[in-house]
């Protein structure tokens, strides 16, 4: 079944480098990302591994936890851990999910179904399309879906950003513009009337057309 924004994340239990976990008791009550990978040793993924080793204090931050997945087995990542740290220079603090029968790959829509129920004999190339970043809120719904091709590494700033935008809209009824950064100014959403943006912003709003009411960010 095609995962789409707001559908229920699928919950799963699988073995990770820190241990055996239940996706949903092990997101808790914060937010999560959820990042794949084709293969161990690829050497793009190994750059993505090491720079979001390097932003999880950000991410710790905002409520979020971090976990990866790889169509490896968990003993593969643990090996796949020290070449990350020694040419990135962060050390993965966050689990990765082994994925050696494919399972969380397929049932994330990932992998088809006729993909077959082992990593064993696979390449990297075989397994293109699990390069997909999944950001997950608390009520353990989709919030975001981001799929890159192999030859080009995630942008992670970018994963930040837009976590930022959606915890702002979650708890405001505002949208953020193009190219936003948190502190930039948002945009009231339509469905919130003049009467009541005058109550909630008393200093008043920028407009340049009906439509478009430009504010400051809400505290």
């Amino acid at each position: 079944m095609a995962l789409r924004i707001n559908d229920e994340a699928p919950d799963f239990t699988a073995q990770t480098t820190q241990g055996q976990i239940n996706f949903h008791e092990w997101i808790g009550n914060g937010w999560a990302i959820l990042f794949s990978h084709p293969k161990d040793f690829t050497p793009v993924c190994t750059t993505e591994r090491g720079y979001t080793a390097g932003l999880e204090p950000e991410f710790a931050k905002r409520n979020c936890k971090i976990i990866g997945l790889s169509v490896d087995p968990v003993g593969s990542h643990s090996k796949w851990k020290a070449d990350i740290e020694e040419t990135q220079g962060h050390k993965v603090n966050y689990p990765m999910i082994g994925d050696p029968d494919l399972g969380v790959a397929k049932l994330y829509d990932m992998l088809p179904a006729e993909a077959g129920n082992t990593s064993e004999g696979r390449t990297p190339a075989a397994n293109a399309t699990v390069r997909t970043v999944f950001v997950i809120g608390p009520d353990k719904k989709i919030k975001l879906m981001l799929s890159y091709p192999m030859s080009t590494g995630r942008n992670f700033d970018e994963v930040l950003r837009v976590l930022d935008s959606i915890q702002l809209t979650a708890k405001h009824k505002v949208a953020t513009p193009v190219n936003w950064k948190h502190g930039d100014d948002v945009i009231i959403l339509p469905a919130v009337t003049d009467e009541e943006a005058k109550q909630k912003y008393p200093g008043g709003w920028k407009s340049p057309k009906p439509y478009l009411r430009i504010v400051a960010q809400p505290k």
